[in-house]
């Protein structure tokens, strides 16, 4: 704070007159207003105030000698003013961390006294007599201080608040004090009191007020020495105060330093009991003396109020008898103050004596983990001005970095700026060790998290910009970390111009350190992102395929990289760089040693989807060319996939057609069996019943014209005439459509009258072009109706084939054909040839095999009409 802003701060409005104005001590401190008092009766008034020379902030303790002038005899008065220059004398002997520490010696003039100490916030009887007024609606306590100077005390005093944290470590400050005084300095104080006791702005409790303090025995401070009992006819600003004496001193005139346990005791019962202390005597000997016969009653009734790992210690501090007492090295060993906390405090307390290497370890790792059970409130007032202090020196700022940055995080975005943010300012600018700059770059994203925008661009970024020009490689390495937890906070231009040129100088460097180079990955995968495509393909990319991929780490981390440009096209990584770079820099990986199974499948996994893209590209790629190219199955080579035993033709269900199951015997057998011989028949399928292929030969003799094609046994086209006109091949008219056979012309159309239920007999055709009859044996006519040529027929006729016949059934009954067309569409059922044949040579037709309903089944099919 500037010396004027602060002078201005401390300057009371409405004083005429300042009593320190003719002090000599205002030639090296700004004086403000006062803030607290001490001592006893109060009688030292307390200003805030800061060093000229250095704007150090510090106390003023002014002693206004006036307020003695109501002592009516001058000795008394002189009295009283010895003492209090005597009490400031013995402050700067005794020098520890617990006993007030005195920073400009005291100066005297005809008004006053005046010295300065470290800087107070108040005394424990201000916050205690507070407390008590409280609790008694206003009521002005008689019993610790003038209701003037309770009237007069400032609002920081009035409104403080203890923790019970802060209870414990005063009460343990106070008593590492007296363990000084009585075992290094040999020393009984006498008047241990609130009024004696200071609470520094730091939180930190400090005993003063050594107007009275005795030597003791060297030898053994429990032996008890003669003193001067509390008395009337001395002014009660030279004598200690009553209600905190012990009872031996008054009774006995003797005391020892267990005298001083029993004034601490009753100290810790001021405390407890909302600032009222357990004797009020009010200066009075009598009344002291009658409430101290109640004092065992008194303490019982406080007891349960009393933390309990205190209570039994308190208990026996105010015990009458002196050997209950602990002594003020035992007291300290109690279980009460034993917290973690509470020794990181004490530690701070005397961090200044610790040389850095222990300075070093406690900031690492015992105030960090101290600092979560630690109140917010004295991470300010306690260790905040230690760590502040601990900032400039360069040999432990990396380890109170660590503290800080706890801070940092826990801080709310108001304490970081006020508080914390104009310290790092400094630890920013300034020269600093590897190790701090390693700990800040590391822990950049928790200080930018709270810091300004405008002060990152001009206070944080550049020292990041820096590092990356280091020659130590820690550095380096935490300068790409930095850039992986911060990238959200740089700008796209500062990225590609400044972050990416420096990370591969970096790894151009440095491309043996494989720690460095995953870092240098790391920073590439988290800034992809923001870069431009063109910088990716011409940078990025070959910075990848350079890269040696023997350990496992920097595998995978190319392989994430590789990954995420798979995502999406923005990247630019092309099938042909997939093709050509990728994919022959990582298969040789896949039987790397090193790689775990988990790593192994995530190689495999991103090289199979660079297969997949480029199978994708150059398949749609060749269909474009009129090029047709199986495509693979996933995880197996390529092979042939559209032969005939994969093709599936969608099943033809014909209506009310049953096909039954096959007979054993073949269409063959079953025709010869039926056939009634004859001229026709013999000649026509040949003598010998055990060469049925022969008939095919004599066929392709008689008829040189039929095609090869008409010799071989196919599937009938077979129309069966619907129930309804709503059956598929059905026509509403009536009747079977017209088929057109294969040996005649496409325009030319006949009629079919062809029973598709043959007889078992010979057939007889009449009117066969030239007037002459036909016999043809019924095994023929099966055969024909099997084999022979596909007949062509009308769209509108279903194709019936064995694999779609399954569970049909057919209502209408066998059709009779005769006359020319009817035999003559049978003679186009026989070949494509036409045969002339007299009518001596034919054989009458027989009229019982003309009867529409005689016959029932095909044989050689084993289809059923019903």
């Amino acid at each position: 704070m500037p010396a004027t802003a602060m002078f201005s701060k401390f300057k009371s409005s409405g004083q005429t007159q300042c009593p320190t104005e003719t002090n000599p001590i205002g030639q090296f401190f700004e004086i403000g207003k006062q803030v607290a008092s001490a001592g006893p009766e109060l009688v030292w008034k307390i200003h805030d105030a800061y060093r000229k020379s250095d704007g150090k902030e510090c106390s003023v303790f002014i002693f206004e000698k006036r307020c003695a002038e109501k002592l009516h005899k001058p000795k008394r008065k002189e009295t009283v003013t010895e003492i209090l220059r005597g009490s400031v004398r013995q402050l700067e002997r005794y020098r520890h961390p617990k006993i007030l520490h005195v920073l400009h010696a005291i100066e005297e003039c005809a008004e006053t006294l005046a010295f300065a100490t470290e800087p107070v916030y108040a005394s424990l009887a201000n916050i205690l007599a507070y407390q008590e007024s409280t609790i008694n609606h206003g009521g002005i306590h008689q019993g610790i201080g003038h209701g003037q100077q309770t009237q007069q005390r400032p609002a920081n005093a009035r409104e403080y608040n203890f923790l019970d944290l802060e209870y414990k470590y005063g009460i343990l400050q106070i008593t590492e004090a007296l363990s000084f005084l009585h075992y290094s300095g040999h020393m009984l104080h006498r008047n241990v009191c609130p009024g004696s006791i200071l609470i520094t702005k730091r939180g930190t409790w400090k005993l003063a007020g050594l107007e009275f303090i005795e030597r003791v025995n060297d030898v053994d401070g429990v032996e008890p020495i003669p003193c001067q009992p509390w008395t009337s006819r001395l002014p009660k600003m030279a004598q200690p105060n009553l209600d905190f004496t012990a009872p031996e001193t008054q009774t006995q005139s003797i005391c020892s330093i267990l005298s001083d346990m029993y004034s601490l005791g009753m100290v810790i019962c001021a405390i407890f009991n909302n600032g009222r202390p357990l004797i009020q005597a009010n200066n009075s000997t009598s009344a002291y003396l009658k409430q101290m016969e109640l004092l065992d009653d008194q303490v019982r009734n406080l007891i349960p109020r009393i933390p309990v790992p205190l209570q039994e210690a308190t208990t026996r501090l105010v015990s009458k008898d002196t050997r209950q007492r602990p002594t003020a090295q035992l007291l300290t060993l109690i279980k009460y103050f034993s917290d973690p906390a509470l020794h990181a405090l004490q530690f701070l307390d005397v961090i200044n004596m610790k040389d850095p290497t222990q300075k070093s370890h406690f900031y690492r790792i015992a105030l960090k983990d101290a600092l979560p059970y630690i109140p917010k409130k004295m991470w300010y007032q306690t260790v905040w001005p230690c760590l502040q202090q601990e900032m400039r020196t360069q040999e432990v700022l990396a380890a109170v970095l660590q503290s800080v940055l706890y801070f940092v995080q826990e801080a709310s975005t108001d304490e970081y700026k006020s508080i914390i943010l104009p310290s790092l300012r400094n630890v920013f600018s300034a020269p600093k060790t590897v190790q701090a700059t390693v700990t800040l770059l590391e822990n950049l994203h928790v200080i930018l998290e709270k810091t300004p925008r405008e002060e990152i661009r001009t206070e944080i970024l550049p020292m990041l910009y820096n590092a990356f020009e280091s020659t130590t490689i820690q550095v380096q390495s935490a300068a790409l970390l930095a850039v992986t937890n911060v990238v959200d906070y740089l700008d796209d231009s500062a990225i590609r111009r400044m972050i990416l040129p420096k990370t591969k100088a970096i790894y151009e460097k440095n491309q043996t350190d494989s720690k460095l180079v995953s870092n240098v990955l790391c920073c590439v995968e988290r800034i992809l992102d923001r870069l431009d495509k063109s910088q990716i393909i011409d940078e990025v990319l070959p910075l990848l395929y350079e890269i040696r991929l023997s350990d496992p780490q920097i595998t995978l981390r190319v392989v994430h990289i590789y990954r995420l440009m798979l995502t999406d096209k923005k990247y630019g990584l092309s099938v042909n760089l997939m093709a050509t770079k990728v994919m022959p820099s990582l298969l040789p990986q896949t039987v790397n040693p090193s790689l775990n199974l988990e790593q192994f499948t995530i190689l495999l996994e991103v090289l199979q989807e660079m297969l997949d893209q480029i199978d994708r590209n150059q398949r749609n790629k060749l269909k474009l060319d009129n090029l047709s190219l199986p495509s693979p199955e996933r995880h197996r080579p390529l092979r042939h996939q559209y032969s005939s035993d994969n093709m599936h033709v969608p099943p033809f269900n014909i209506p009310n057609l049953r096909i039954e199951q096959r007979k054993t015997s073949s269409a063959e057998d079953m025709a010869r069996k039926n056939s009634t011989g004859g001229v026709l028949g013999s000649w026509w399928f040949g003598g010998s019943p055990s060469s049925p292929d022969s008939n095919f030969l004599r066929v392709v003799n008689a008829f040189p014209n039929r095609r090869l094609s008409d010799n071989t046994l196919m599937t009938p086209k077979i129309r069966v005439a619907p129930s309804c006109a709503s059956s598929p091949g059905g026509t509403p008219g009536g009747g079977l459509p017209i088929r057109r056979h294969s040996s005649i012309g496409p325009q030319e159309r006949r009629g079919s009258t062809v029973n598709l239920s043959p007889p078992t007999g010979t057939i007889g055709y009449n009117s066969y072009r030239d007037g002459s009859s036909l016999s043809v044996p019924s095994s023929y006519l099966a055969r024909s109706m099997i084999g022979g040529s596909m007949p062509n027929t009308s769209s509108s006729v279903p194709f019936l084939v064995s694999s779609s016949m399954q569970s049909i059934r057919s209502r209408r009954p066998s059709a009779v054909f005769g006359g020319s067309q009817g035999s003559q569409g049978l003679l186009q059922q026989l070949g494509s040839g036409m045969v002339r044949l007299t009518s001596s040579s034919q054989q009458p037709i027989n009229s019982r095999t003309m009867s529409s309903s005689s016959v029932r089944k095909c044989p050689s099919l084993n289809i059923t009409f019903s």
